[in-house]
């Protein structure tokens, strides 16, 4: 069963166990002003990308996966600190470990398969039947983009799945609810991370987060 972290009080409602998923994603990923600034990015583009999911899905996918999931995922890979964690005291192990998404190894395994998915529409240009075969760079765009897309739905259904079945009904759908909004939320916390990474800190201190997504 997947472990969940433990706070002071378990959550009772959907919204209270949504807002303590929030909490924990935020003081245990997301310490690094650089990562928070790269959310933040991620987030105004995966608005977008909602935004051209029924108008254009190149664009959408565009967004989605070659702005958000890079600024995003770089964020955690190459900024967010790896050691042991002085605020929550936690070792990076331990927190990868607990970690209720995607941590940094399904994270891989995630974007490799997302690398290798132009290989599909090259070898089978009508995408298995279809459509009709690409023959211009936009055509092929567009079958690799449905192809992105059908990716992120799956990546969120199978975790969901596995949540479900793992821990309860509840804690899934609770997890699929925050990825689905965590463009909005992303914004809303992560705004002013610019103004104190241009001021030089570089680790929030997280002297604001003493409870779950509550400030003093």
């Amino acid at each position: 069963m997947t472990a969940i972290p433990q706070a002071s009080a378990q959550p009772v409602t959907f919204y209270e166990a949504l807002q303590r998923q929030r909490w924990d994603d935020h003081r245990f990923y997301h310490h690094s002003r650089v990562n928070q600034t790269l959310h933040l990015i991620s987030a105004l583009s995966f608005i977008a990308a909602y935004l051209f999911i029924f108008i254009d899905p190149v664009v959408a996918a565009c967004f989605g996966w070659l702005v958000s999931m890079a600024t995003r995922q770089s964020g955690h890979f190459f900024f967010e600190p790896r050691g042991f964690d002085e605020v929550n005291k936690l070792t990076h192990e331990h927190k990868e470990s607990i970690k209720v998404g995607y941590n940094l190894r399904r994270k891989i395994v995630l974007l490799s398969a997302w690398a290798l998915t132009p290989l599909v529409p090259w070898l089978s240009p009508t995408l298995f039947g279809l459509y009709r075969p690409w023959t211009s760079a936009y055509e092929f765009a567009h079958h690799l983009s449905v192809l992105w897309i059908a990716l992120g739905v799956l990546a969120v259904f199978l975790r969901t799945g596995y949540l479900c079945a793992t821990v309860n009904v509840r804690h899934g759908l609770v997890w699929a609810t925050k990825i689905l909004t965590d463009p909005f939320h992303d914004t809303y916390i992560y705004y002013k991370a610019p103004y104190y990474l241009l001021k030089g800190q570089l680790l929030d201190p997280m002297t604001d987060w003493t409870q779950p997504m509550r400030r003093h």
